[in-house]
């Protein structure tokens, strides 16, 4: 009963920052989960950042931790990904999914683009 829109994809160079968006049109309760995953061509979707949406704790991917921060704003029922020191390698189609109770994500955007050049 989720349905969430990415937003703030684009073109950057290697080691600039780009901040990529998710906002969700239905109610977000506390027992949500929010998520950031990521597919590249010809590989398979991984995940990248989790937060709680009570409390607020989060959980990276080790190839982004330092470098990436999921937050969250609980009265605009949105989440983002703020992405700093950009790679090359971070190139990808950025998808926000939602879990409601932390069995599994059940609720998917359709993907913002995310390019990082050389």
């Amino acid at each position: 009963q989720v349905q969430l829109v990415e937003s703030g994809g684009g073109l950057v160079q290697a080691g600039g920052s780009l901040r990529v968006s998710c906002a969700a049109s239905g109610r977000i309760f506390g027992s949500y989960v929010m998520g950031w995953f990521r597919q590249s061509p010809g590989k398979e979707r991984e995940f990248v950042a989790s937060i709680r949406w009570s409390g607020g704790s989060t959980h990276y991917a080790d190839s982004v931790k330092g470098r990436f921060t999921i937050s969250r704003d609980n009265a605009k029922d949105s989440v983002y990904l703020q992405m700093n020191s950009l790679k090359p390698e971070d190139t990808a189609v950025y998808y926000c999914a939602a879990n409601p109770d932390g069995g599994r994500y059940t609720f998917w955007g359709q993907g913002t683009q995310v390019f990082v050049s050389s």
